[in-house]
């Protein structure tokens, strides 16, 4: 008799991609293989995105697709706390939870299709089932937000900030660690926020208690020997805390940090932060112990009353912040957040003359900062291989949003390798080097 079958459609975030391992973990814990098509699948889960409106476009479209092509559909994830939402648009799905109810998920798919126990199948690896390569993870320190940005709604998707103890994030990396993994990225909604929820409470972990609190947990993440890199990091002062991590290597000097905008009112009106001037003191201080820390950030351009002058802020911000990385959406109304009832709409063709218009001006600033690398040595993760060469990253990159390492050669390079790479060229995203040791 074979395993019953499960399809699987993942969409979003790196957040979402982690809760979809979860449940995965369970359905193949549970005897449940995953079906590589609909055809091959007795019944199909849909973890949705409901961040932006054209990502709930895409979420209802996966569903419907999943309905026409196989019949049996579970929704979970983000679009399923709209329940309303899904089933107007596609009255015969099964079962809507919402993101985190792994419980629900199980439920529905064991009352579509029973599980099959066996006690050869019942087993997988302590680690669980991981949708990224082997050689790198997600790792999710905490769920949901506190900040209540203008426009945003995580907080209606996935509630108020709920840290995970420090000792069951610890040992949750050890297993993956011991499964081969050379390097963790710790993601969360406001990863410096962790712990606040908590009061930074301690719990045991190698027999010693570490409180629930960013420092800490980098310095017992860092010293299980493998790359750890940091997300969705605001700019709170501790923050600064982490710096000596990275002088001493111990910790990636990678940094992600959301800073939106530059402009003071439309910091306000997406209610941000509005210490634009504070952050570039930061960055220089940062940058005087690490010069090699690698800042990553996105953008919104086209806010509700955003003026020409105020982009024309955000752009020369960008060139005293000197950023490497930095991803820009154009503005998008998301349905209920607050930012919808603002005046000024800003056009649509204006938002798109201004996004072209920064993600030039980025790309200069990029492209100088990707030539000073060139001649320099440094450590490169391999992330594929095959018979044209083969692509890692640096300490910088950080996988399927940043630039890449390209090695024209082979070699006996494979996927998860740490190599010394020699850089021989630059553009304005990658690097072209050569393999030293």
């Amino acid at each position: 008799m074979s395993n019953p079958r499960i399809g699987f459609v993942s969409l979003g975030c790196p957040k979402a991609l982690v809760d979809s391992e979860r449940i995965i973990s369970r359905l193949r814990a549970e005897g449940y293989d995953i079906a590589q098509s609909y055809a091959g699948a007795d019944a199909v889960v849909v973890n949705t995105c409901g961040f932006l409106d054209s990502a709930r476009d895409e979420s209802l479209d996966a569903i419907g697709e999943a309905i026409t092509e196989n019949g049996k559909v579970i929704v979970t994830g983000c679009l399923g706390v709209d329940e309303g939402v899904i089933r107007e648009a596609h009255p015969k799905v099964l079962a809507v939870t919402g993101p985190g109810r792994f419980e629900e998920v199980m439920t529905a798919v064991h009352a579509a299709v029973p599980p099959a126990p066996d006690p050869f199948v019942d087993l997988i690896p302590p680690q669980g089932i991981k949708l990224t390569p082997r050689h790198y993870a997600y790792l999710k320190i905490s769920e949901g937000c506190n900040h209540r940005c203008s426009f945003c709604i995580i907080p209606r998707l996935r509630g108020n900030l709920v840290s995970r103890p420090a000792g069951e994030v610890l040992r949750e990396a050890e297993q993956l660690v011991a499964a081969g993994v050379k390097e963790l990225l710790v993601i969360s909604q406001d990863t410096s926020a962790y712990g606040v929820d908590l009061r930074y409470a301690s719990s045991q972990w190698r027999g010693a208690e570490v409180p629930a609190r960013m420092t800490e947990l980098c310095q017992a993440l860092t010293s299980l020997g493998v790359w750890v890199r940091l997300h969705y990091v605001y700019p709170y002062p501790h923050v600064a805390e982490l710096i000596p991590l990275m002088a001493e290597g111990r910790l990636l000097p990678y940094m992600d940090i959301p800073f939106q905008h530059a402009a003071p009112r439309i910091l306000k009106a997406m209610k941000r932060p509005a210490r634009e001037a504070e952050t570039l003191q930061q960055i220089a201080a940062w940058r005087s112990v690490v010069p090699e820390l690698t800042l990553r950030s996105t953008f919104i351009v086209g806010f509700p009353g955003e003026t020409e002058a105020e982009f024309q802020q955000l752009l020369d911000w960008l060139d005293e912040a000197q950023l490497d990385r930095v991803g820009c959406f154009r503005y998008e109304a998301v349905t209920t957040a607050a930012a919808n009832e603002l005046p000024d709409a800003v056009p649509e063709a204006v938002k798109d003359e201004r996004w072209h218009r920064l993600m030039a001006h980025q790309q200069a600033i990029s492209s100088k900062r990707m030539a000073t690398r060139i001649g320099s040595t440094q450590p490169v993760i391999i992330d594929t291989v095959d018979a044209n060469g083969a692509v890692g990253r640096s300490r910088g990159d950080a996988p399927e949003i940043d630039g890449q390492v390209l090695f024209a050669e082979r070699g006996t390079l494979s996927p998860g390798d740490i190599v010394t790479a020699r850089v021989l060229a630059a553009d304005e995203y990658d690097l072209h080097a050569e393999v030293v040791t």
